[in-house]
């Protein structure tokens, strides 16, 4: 997807950055409900170009909302703590989303809703079946029905990571295609 970078683009994405960091902080929210998937998805497509770009942006907003979740925790306001053992793996299999966005076909809306559906799942099977294999908390008898039974388990976060990554995929690519009609237009205009 060639999506053009521009200046404003650019400043509007930081803004999202630091919102959508904040925002995955916020106590009572729902498990897997959180932007950080759809910022994935359209930092893939709008740095395709630029890879390195494309996975620091989701990557920095995880890590920056992972140490408020540690400040938090140490403090005593948080029952989550931001960093354990292990967590680099969650942040391997992140990078898989930003891959999928690699795949959106600019100006196709069957593609972004069809990388909505596959960034997210793509996560869940792979970090579902990392948990299953290497313990993390959760031991499941190592056959066929003790994956079944983590993935099981999983499916509130996988439901929350959809609908999230739904709204917030809508919301991105939505005011990049109201920015990027205004900028047209009003380069037409000059």
């Amino acid at each position: 997807m060639s999506m053009r970078v521009s200046k404003t683009m650019m400043a509007a994405f930081v803004l999202m950055l630091v919102a959508a960091t904040l925002y995955r902080v916020i106590p009572g929210r729902p498990y897997g409900f959180a932007p950080q998937w759809a910022i994935a998805l359209f930092s893939g497509a709008l740095f395709v170009n630029r890879k390195g770009w494309a996975f620091l942006f989701p990557i920095v907003s995880m890590l920056i909302s992972d140490c408020i979740y540690q400040i938090l925790f140490s403090v005593g306001l948080s029952e989550i703590k931001g960093f354990y053992a292990g967590q680099w793996i969650n942040y391997v299999l992140f990078s898989s989303v930003t891959l999928v966005g690699f795949l959106i076909k600019s100006g196709k809306p069957y593609s972004i809703v069809g990388a909505s559906v596959a960034g997210p799942s793509l996560f869940f099977l792979l970090s579902n079946t990392s948990v299953w294999m290497f313990g993390g908390g959760y031991q499941h008898a190592p056959t066929f029905m003790g994956w079944l039974q983590t993935m099981s388990d999983g499916i509130p976060f996988y439901q929350n990571s959809l609908l999230s990554t739904a709204v917030f995929t809508s919301i991105l690519f939505g005011a990049h295609y109201l920015i990027s009609a205004n900028q047209a237009v009003a380069q037409q205009a000059k």
